[in-house]
This record gives C-alpha cells, sequence and structure tokens, in this order.
C-alpha cells in the first residue's frame, strides 16, 4: 500500500538555465509520446497527463508547460476539480453581476416598502406571517432585480426571545420574508439590508480576485537563531521556495525559503492584514458603516401572538441524520428551543458528567469550536486540562477525566488560519487529515467547523477543503459508521470595518457550500448561523449563554 505523506520540497520559480530547459522539454515529449501509444483512447491519455493545479480564482485547470513544470508535481484528481466547477458555476449563477453606476441606483432601506399579507389583529403561536419586500432605490424606483443580502429576525426582548426570518428572493426587486410565530406575546418583526445587490455582487467579484489581502510570516528556526519570511496559499515570490504539498487532498502551503535552513525548520507563524482591495472607490462607498446592516422596516406595525389552545405536536428525539429546516429553533429565556426535535435539558452537572462518561470527542475547526472546550472545563469539574506544552491560544487543548475516561480535545484547522498572535505549525494538520487518524467507535464523536478564517480567500480553496473533508468522513463511516459526526456551521459576526475581507456575506456563501457538500452524509446540524440570528449575538465569538445552548444542542446529538 502506498503510504501518503506530506511532500516537503525547494520549488525554484522560473529557471534561468536555457540548457536545462531544453533537456526538461525534449523529456516531457519523450514522455508524451509513450504515454501517447500506451494510451487506448484519447480521453484516457487527456487524463493521464500530470497537470500542476494553480490554486488562482475559478481558473481551476491552469497548467504549467513541459518547461515550467516542477518535478514531482501530483496528479490532481479530476473529480474534485469538476466538483469545484460545479459548484462555482451554481454560485456565479445565484450571485451575477449587477450594474453599479451610482450609490442612487442601489437599494435604499428608507425607500423599500412592506406589506403584511393576509393581515389579522390576532395571531396564533405556530401561525406562519408573511411580508411581502419591495425594493426601491434611493430615487424610489422599483428594483428590478434582486440579490440583496438580508437578514430577518423577530424578537420579544421582555421574553429574551428571538428567531430567525426565512427570505426568498424573487429576483424581481421583490421578497417574501416568513416569520413562524414560535411564542405567545408582543412580537417585533425585523429585516436589515447588509448589503444591496450591487454590494454582493462587488464582493463576489472581489473575493475571487486574488489571495494577497493577508500576509503570513513563517518562523523558520535554525540551533539559536531564527528568521521570518513571507508564506501564502500560492507562490508568491521569484526566489527559492518551500512547497508543503498535501499531494493526496491537493493542499498546499508556500513560504520563501531561507538561506542556509531547510524547509523543515519552519516551526511557528502569524498573519496580518494587507491593504489590498479589490473594490473600486464607488464601490467602497457601499461598505461604510452607516450603509451596512440598514433598518428596513422602522416603526412596523408590532405583532400580537395568542396561545390559542395550540397543542404542542410530539416531537421525535433529537438524533444524528435529522435534516433540519431554516429557521431551526427559537429562543425563549435565552434557552434555546428546536423546531424540528425534542430535546433533553443538560443543565446540571450530574447530568452532562453522565451523558460524556466513556467518550472520546474531538473538537476540529477555530476558535468558535475552542468556545466550546472552556466551556466544559467550566461546568464539568472533573475535566481537568492535560499540559501538551504547546505554543500559545492556538495549541492543541486536552481536557482529562481519567477515571470516567473522559477525553476531550479542540484542535485548529489547518491553513488558511488567520490571526495576529504566533502559533506553531508542528503540530497542525488538515482536518480531513485528523479525521483518517480517529479509529471510531459508537463512543467517539467529531465536532467540525471552519469559515471564518477561509472569508478573505477565493472561495475554492473552501470548496476544495470541504469536499476533502467529506471524503475523509466517507473514509471514516466505512471502517465505523457508528462514530457520530456533528457540523457546527458558521456564526454571524460583528459588522466589520473590512467588508471586503470578512463580511457575513462570505460567511452565508460558505454556510451554502458546506450544506451542499454534506447533504447526504449522516452527521448532525448544530445550525449556530440560525442561533446567533436568533440570539442577536453580533460577534464572532458569542457569549455564554448562546455557547451553552450550543453545547446543549450537541449534548442532544451524544446522548
Amino acid at each position: 500500500m502506498v503510504k501518503e505523506v506530506f511532500i516537503y520540497r525547494k520549488l525554484t520559480l522560473f529557471p534561468k538555465a536555457t540548457p536545462r530547459k531544453l533537456l526538461v522539454t525534449l523529456i516531457c515529449m519523450l514522455i508524451f509520446w509513450i504515454v501517447y501509444l500506451a494510451s487506448k483512447e484519447y480521453t484516457k491519455f487527456l487524463f493521464s497527463l500530470k497537470t500542476h493545479i494553480a490554486l488562482n480564482q475559478r481558473n481551476i485547470f491552469k497548467s504549467f508547460s513541459c518547461s515550467e513544470a516542477p518535478q514531482k508535481t501530483p496528479v490532481w484528481s479530476t473529480e474534485t476539480e469538476l466538483r469545484i466547477q460545479e459548484i462555482m458555476a451554481k454560485l456565479d449563477q445565484q450571485i451575477p453581476p449587477r450594474p453599479f453606476t451610482h450609490v442612487n441606483t442601489t437599494t435604499s432601506a428608507s425607500h423599500s416598502t412592506a406589506t403584511i399579507l393576509n393581515p389579522q389583529h390576532t395571531y396564533c403561536m405556530g401561525d406562519q406571517l408573511d411580508v411581502l419586500l419591495e425594493a426601491r432605490d434611493h430615487l424610489g424606483h422599483r428594483k428590478q432585480y434582486g440579490g440583496d443580502f438580508l437578514r430577518a429576525r423577530m424578537s420579544s426582548p421582555a421574553l429574551e426571545a428571538g428567531a430567525a426570518g426565512k427570505v426568498t428572493d424573487f429576483n424581481n426587486g421583490n421578497y417574501l420574508v416568513t416569520f413562524t410565530l414560535f411564542w405567545e406575546g408582543q412580537v417585533t418583526l425585523s429585516v436589515l439590508l447588509i448589503h444591496p445587490s450591487e454590494g454582493a455582487s462587488a464582493l463576489w467579484r472581489a473575493r475571487n480576485r486574488g489571495y494577497d489581502r493577508v500576509i503570513f510570516k513563517g518562523k523558520f528556526v535554525n540551533v539559536t537563531s531564527h528568521v521570518f519570511t513571507e508564506c501564502g496559499l500560492t507562490p508568491m515570490s521569484r526566489a527559492e521556495l518551500c512547497e508543503y504539498l498535501d499531494a493526496r487532498d491537493q493542499e498546499a502551503f508556500y513560504c520563501v525559503k531561507p538561506p542556509h535552513m531547510p524547509c523543515e525548520a519552519l516551526t511557528h507563524m502569524f498573519s496580518k492584514n494587507r491593504n489590498i482591495s479589490y473594490l473600486t472607490d464607488q464601490e467602497k462607498s457601499l461598505f461604510h458603516r452607516s450603509n451596512m446592516g440598514v433598518e428596513m422596516l422602522k416603526n412596523f406595525t408590532t405583532i400580537k401572538v395568542l396561545p390559542c389552545n395550540r397543542h404542542e405536536n410530539i416531537k421525535q428525539k433529537c438524533q444524528i441524520g435529522m435534516k433540519t429546516p431554516f429557521p431551526s429553533g427559537y429562543t425563549l429565556n435565552r434557552r434555546w428551543i428546536s423546531a424540528f426535535c425534542k430535546q433533553n435539558k443538560f443543565n446540571a452537572m450530574k447530568y452532562i458528567n453522565d451523558c460524556l462518561k466513556g467518550k472520546l470527542i474531538y473538537l476540529m475547526g477555530d476558535s468558535t469550536l475552542r468556545q466550546w472546550i472552556y466551556y466544559f472545563k467550566k461546568v464539568v469539574e472533573t475535566l481537568k486540562f492535560f499540559d501538551r506544552h504547546g505554543t500559545g491560544y492556538f495549541r492543541t487543548h486536552v481536557l482529562l477525566d481519567v477515571e470516567r475516561n473522559i477525553l476531550i480535545q479542540w484542535k485548529k484547522h489547518g491553513q488558511p488560519f488567520v490571526t495576529k498572535r504566533l502559533f506553531s505549525v508542528k503540530d497542525e494538520n488538515y482536518i480531513s487529515r485528523e479525521i483518517d487518524r480517529v479509529a471510531g467507535d459508537n463512543n467517539t464523536t467529531i465536532v467540525i467547523t471552519l469559515g471564518q478564517h477561509f472569508r478573505p480567500f477565493p472561495v475554492n480553496i473552501f470548496i476544495r477543503r470541504v469536499i476533502n473533508i467529506q471524503k475523509a468522513i466517507d473514509r471514516l463511516f466505512l471502517r465505523s459508521p457508528e462514530t457520530k459526526v456533528i457540523l457546527k456551521t458558521e456564526n454571524i459576526r460583528e459588522i466589520p470595518q473590512n467588508a471586503e475581507m470578512f463580511s457575513d456575506f462570505h460567511g452565508y456563501i460558505q454556510n451554502l457550500i458546506m450544506r451542499d457538500i454534506f447533504t447526504d452524509l449522516n452527521v448532525g446540524i448544530i445550525d449556530a448561523w440560525d442561533m446567533t440570528i436568533a440570539y442577536c449575538a453580533n460577534n464572532v465569538h458569542p457569549p455564554y449563554y448562546v455557547i451553552e445552548n450550543q453545547v446543549g444542542m450537541f449534548l442532544n446529538y451524544l446522548c
């Protein structure tokens, strides 16, 4: 069996030696004819060629000529490339280019109108309330196309209650906003215009233009000396490079090779944002803070909801594999209540301890999932951190309870990982590789989340990563179908100053991608996107009570 390994190698771009180029060209031509003559069909011949896939925006199949090709270039999976192309094509169709000549022709929250369909004096719990939203520009003209990025929410502040609304885009300037009236009382409706369609279109185009909004710095160590060099997801220099390549999964990372140091000397990394934008000056005006997240239903009528002797339908217990609707639940008195399955309450340490007994839990992803391990440490006194002598906030975290045979581990996902804090690269791995290392059984659970660190980069990087994770889960289920896998979707976050890099629009698109790729997998879904809208938790790291309810949903899947 061929053992899969990461390939660390030096890579020199644009070699200068003309004789060497000629020799490489002749060798390539010889290989070309040998392969061609050995091929039974021309199509098989095409797939036998080794191509170097450049990680450029939408240019999935860009290959090097023979004279430019680095040695040992892996054969990329044609199936993966076709899936990436297919998903990109669907997204391009969903987010078409929108004309933008002046801010006055973009969607205006104050000029748009909203009408309740089939209005009533009072409503009953469980009813559906529909609002027709007609988008207009700043001159009062009706918009002729859709694509506005909207966020709908209903709430009752006195009850600490909230739920997301569902927005249906008719692609003609009209939107249907649907609310399910989950609780009784006075309910306020809200629709925010996060970005007009022209802004969403500009973000999509700009996102896929380049990889250089973030610069990575790699620390190379040689005994007592060290040096930092530039690193990135694509070759960024004509200098000699170190290429850190996962040949099977087609994932690569590059660093400028420091003189007199091997590529294996890379130990740590950090990142910083670059002052680079692919938006025009005119487009940038759409992303001033005053133009993002503007309320569209100002002074809108509040809704009175009565119980109407409604009896709650008996729901099936929450379990892995259930399809989650949107909205998937609501908050009441700060407690998350699922709309599609029956929950048990895990609000006492004994119940949590009993649920966790004998369990191996692997948390894989970003710092929004790291919040979970801090929550477990706080509520379960018997869990103690095991010191693995790591570096900084992003080291691997391990909680142990030896007597009850409980292990909970958090490990960050592989590059890109965007942070100004220095972190070790020696213990990091791609999630797909981490899944491959899990033997699995009915007491093993894997929780996955990723997305926030991918927002500043072209989306094909994210698509490839999710496909690789899906394949790893398929392999896991072949050897251990009883292992539980749970996907926590991205949270919403605060409206950032740099919307081009970190807007929730990027997270929304990534959530669509995750659901599309994971649709046929037997996994549990914790819809953190839905939950954080319901809680109005506009922070990349939600408050404690939100984490408590995310973990509560997780425990319902687990036990």
